[in-house]
C-alpha cells in the first residue's frame, strides 16, 4: 500500500477515494427504493463491516472537510478520547462505495430537518488523526435510501487537528431501526470500522435492537436545524 503522505493545503477538487467493497451480505442485497431495518437485533460484532482504501489518502485534505468547525464549541463531543474505541457497527445493505467528497450532503429538492455534526477523529490515546477518512450515508427524511446514486452520501477527510464537518439533514426513522447515520472511519493505512450515529431522546431508540447509547451525539436545537458533535476514537495501537 502507497505510503501515506500528511495533507497539506487544500485542493480545489479529489476524486473520490474508494473504500473496499462491503460485505458479501450488502454486495448481495439488491437495490431496494424503500429502506427496511439494517440488520436484525443484536448483530455479533463479526458482522461488523472493515474495509481497506484501495489508495492512499490524498496529499491534502479539502477545506471543506470541516464546514463548521466552530458552529457548537458550546457542545462536547462524546465519547472523550482515551476511552475505548468507538464501538463497531454494521454497514447494513445500503452502503454503495465510491462516493463522491464533499462535506455537504445537502441537495435541491431534498426536505428534511437541517443537521450540521462536527466532531473530531483521535486515536485511544488522544492525539488527533489528521487526514482520516469519513464516508458517510443514511435515509431521506421520508426512509428511502438511494441506492443508484449518491443521494445522502458522501466522504471527506478530517484536516490536520482531526476535525469534520459534515452538513446533511435528520435521517427518518423507519420500521425496524431509530434516526441514525452510517459512517466508516479509517486512519490512514488502517481499517476502515463502521459504526452508526444516533439522536438522544428519540422514542424509536427504545425498541431499536441494534442501539446504543454510547453512539449518541450531543445535539442542540436551533432556529436553523439541529447541530450536533461526536468524536470518534480510533484504536492505533
Amino acid at each position: 500500500m502507497p505510503a501515506f503522505a500528511a495533507p497539506s493545503p487544500a485542493p480545489t477538487s479529489e476524486a473520490p477515494r474508494p473504500l473496499t467493497p462491503s460485505p458479501a451480505a450488502e454486495r448481495a442485497a439488491p437495490p431496494r427504493a424503500v429502506a427496511a431495518a439494517d440488520s436484525p437485533a443484536g448483530t455479533p460484532a463479526s458482522a461488523v463491516a472493515h474495509a481497506t482504501t484501495t489508495v492512499a489518502p490524498p496529499q491534502s485534505s479539502p477545506t471543506s472537510s470541516a464546514p463548521a468547525a466552530t458552529a457548537v464549541a458550546s457542545l462536547v463531543p462524546t465519547p472523550a478520547c482515551g476511552d475505548e474505541p468507538t464501538l463497531p457497527q454494521t454497514a447494513g445493505p445500503f452502503y454503495t462505495p465510491n462516493s463522491p467528497q464533499r462535506a455537504s450532503l445537502r441537495e435541491p429538492g431534498i426536505a428534511g430537518v437541517p443537521l450540521t455534526v462536527t466532531g473530531l477523529v483521535v486515536s485511544t490515546t488522544c492525539q488527533p488523526v489528521a487526514g482520516a477518512l469519513l464516508d458517510f450515508w443514511h435515509c431521506d427524511s421520508a426512509g428511502v435510501y438511494d441506492n443508484t446514486g449518491y443521494r445522502l452520501r458522501g466522504h471527506q477527510f478530517a484536516d490536520g487537528q482531526g476535525r469534520l464537518g459534515l452538513e446533511t439533514i435528520v435521517p427518518a426513522v423507519y420500521p425496524g431501526h431509530t434516526s441514525h447515520i452510517h459512517g466508516k472511519v479509517q486512519a490512514p493505512n488502517r481499517p476502515a470500522p463502521t459504526t452508526q450515529l444516533y439522536f438522544p431522546d428519540e422514542p424509536a431508540n427504545r425498541t431499536d435492537g441494534i442501539f446504543r447509547a454510547a453512539l449518541v451525539m450531543a445535539v442542540e436545537d436551533r432556529a436553523d436545524g439541529k447541530y450536533g458533535t461526536f468524536t470518534f476514537v480510533l484504536d492505533l495501537a
